[in-house]
């Protein structure tokens, strides 16, 4: 599951884009196939939404919820292409991305009816 934050109407107008340079950055450095993930976008009103001093309203957030495993050099270099993509293809300065990776232990995990820890045929590996 990956949540995405910022002013409504920048997200909305970025959405389809956001979306495939997620899904793209998660298949080369995870190997998770595209559109495995649920992406939700959660765009404010300007009026809700108090921006971390320095940045544009421009601002994204990203949230990434996975099940633990993959290491701290498989996590920080998603972060890192994630940042170039976002700022090749969108335009989007590094300073006005915020981007969290969260994990929780497999059987935290519910989908298909059953546990994560119970899938056992996932077609990548949380393990890498």
């Amino acid at each position: 599951m990956i949540i995405v934050y910022g002013l409504k109407e920048r997200l909305t107008a970025r959405k389809t884009q956001l979306a495939e340079i997620i899904y793209h950055c998660l298949n080369l450095e995870m190997d998770i196939p595209k559109g495995k993930h649920f992406i939700y976008f959660q765009g404010a009103e300007a009026e809700d939404l108090y921006l971390p001093s320095g940045r544009s309203e421009n601002f994204t957030a990203i949230e990434i919820n996975l099940m633990q495993g993959r290491t701290e050099f498989t996590k920080k270099r998603l972060i890192k292409m994630l940042f170039c993509e976002l700022e090749n293809k969108l335009n989007l300065a590094p300073i006005d991305v915020e981007i969290t990776i969260k994990e929780q232990p497999a059987h935290c995990w519910g989908f298909r009816g059953m546990t994560g820890d119970e899938a056992k045929d996932l077609s990548y590996s949380i393990y890498r």
